[in-house]
């Protein structure tokens, strides 16, 4: 996304939104194995609340990979 810094003085400088990207490892049981995954924290959210099955099932499903 893209935007804009605002000074005290109104000046607008334009800038980026960046998504909050982290390096996170997950244990896929199924497989018996981690995985090492960039994913932004919403990501990260998801994949607790349904699992890291789940999610790579629905991923897969949706063409994804």
């Amino acid at each position: 996304m893209n935007g804009h810094n605002v000074s005290n003085s109104n000046v607008k400088t334009k800038r980026k939104f960046y998504p909050n990207l982290q390096v996170k490892k997950f244990f896929i049981p199924e497989e018996n194995r981690w995985i090492t995954l960039k994913v932004s924290t919403s990501a990260v959210k998801t994949i607790n609340k349904n699992g890291i099955s789940a999610v790579i099932s629905k991923f897969l499903k949706k063409g994804y990979v």
